[in-house]
């Protein structure tokens, strides 16, 4: 049986390019970019060239590139970092009620150094209001926080007017960017961004590996104590494979970026169209503000982790929500937080399309979708 992946959204595969580019430096260039020695230095020069690349890529200048282990730690020390190190100037963070846990529960943590968090509503796209966020600044509001793109039903925010709002205001603007590079077009400076997080197994780069961007002249206090590393934001050895992998990853995605969306896009639209021509399907997240590769549909009567596992059966890789979050019983936040009901929400599943589907593939999906939710109705007993 062929299997089709539908979940890139959680994690792509690691281009072919990248793993060539990769290799050297698990091999042969082995030495610590810390080292003085003619090792460390090899590495040393590769490195900030991936760093120089990847800045260039994102707007940015190469100094306020810096390396980190993936998403979660870049939005960890980009809030904790951050809020700390302004904390003389006031004690309340904005964020909102569709992020990742790896923004959301680190926001709500603050509390228990005495912070104050605003945890936005949105609206049933799960987009953010930008006049709602203006309206719950503070004085001693000193960071908002919003993602770029959703990771569940793939809602574009409006951060650039965010941005704006946040740049009037004197402050901090941290975006959370591991669902937008690679997928859309990302600008620092077009985004008003003062930091933002980035994950490089998103955009067909290694595990293990990301980037935080923090504009320059932006205090982040460090979070792990021991050397001097990225400047002495984030301490330990860097991950160079992933490094190198990274910038690779990253060019090739922003080189073909163009290409792939508008074929993406139209395989996502044959993907949503076919499934609301089915009975009680609708679709979430907003209509046309949203990731090219995302879908997501409830399928009413149903439990979403029955159709699930009955795609797997068949060999389709889908998911019902966040990867991070695979596992727990409970409904996502991120669609009850648009209103949906927790039974609706229970009927929920997220499609993420990458570059290597097919419309073959896409018809495929169809057919096994249709028997599928037919087959759980006939046993459901509310339906």
């Amino acid at each position: 049986m062929d299997r089709i992946y539908l979940d890139h959204a959680a994690t792509t595969p690691l281009d072919g390019q990248v793993l060539e580019a990769m290799m050297p430096f698990l091999k042969e260039s082995f030495g610590n970019p810390s080292s003085v020695h003619s090792f460390g230095r090899e590495v040393k020069k590769a490195v900030e060239e991936a760093r120089e690349k990847m800045a260039s890529l994102i707007g940015a200048g190469c100094e306020e590139i810096y390396f980190t282990s993936g998403g979660t730690e870049s939005d960890n020390l980009a809030i904790v970092g951050a809020a700390r190190a302004l904390r003389d100037r006031g004690n309340h963070v904005i964020t909102t009620s569709v992020e990742h846990h790896a923004v959301l529960d680190t926001c709500l943590s603050l509390k228990e150094e005495g912070f104050e968090v605003t945890v936005l509503p949105v609206d049933k796209y799960g987009m953010v209001d930008p006049e709602s966020l203006r309206k719950a600044l503070r004085e001693k509001t000193i960071l908002i926080s919003v993602m770029h793109a959703n990771n569940e039903v793939g809602t574009i925010q409006p951060v650039e007017e965010i941005g704006s709002i946040a740049r009037e205001n004197d402050i901090l603007f941290h975006i959370d960017g591991v669902q937008a590079v690679g997928n859309i077009p990302v600008n620092v400076e077009k985004l008003n961004v003062d930091l933002m997080s980035l994950s490089a197994h998103k955009f067909y780069g290694p595990k293990g590996v990301g980037l935080l961007y923090i504009r320059e002249g932006t205090e982040v206090k460090r979070l792990a104590q021991g050397g001097g590393q990225e400047k002495g934001t984030r301490a330990g050895t860097e991950n160079i494979p992933g490094i190198i992998g990274m910038a690779k990853a990253m060019e090739i995605a922003c080189e073909e970026l163009e290409e792939n969306t508008q074929r993406i896009k139209a395989l996502r639209d044959r993907l949503i169209q076919g499934c609301l021509e089915m009975e009680a399907v609708t679709l979430n997240g907003h209509p046309t503000r949203r990731l090219p590769g995302n879908v997501n549909l409830s399928f009413e009567y149903i439990e979403g982790e029955a159709l699930l596992l009955s795609l797997d059966f068949n060999g389709i890789a889908a998911s019902s929500g966040s990867a991070c979050s695979s596992g727990s019983m409970n409904a996502s936040h991120v669609l009850l937080a648009t209103g949906m009901s927790e039974q609706t929400a229970r009927g929920a599943i997220r499609f993420s399309l990458g570059r290597h589907n097919t419309g073959q593939e896409i018809e495929t999906v169809l057919q096994v979708i249709r028997q599928s939710v037919e087959k759980l109705r006939s046993m459901s007993s509310i339906y």
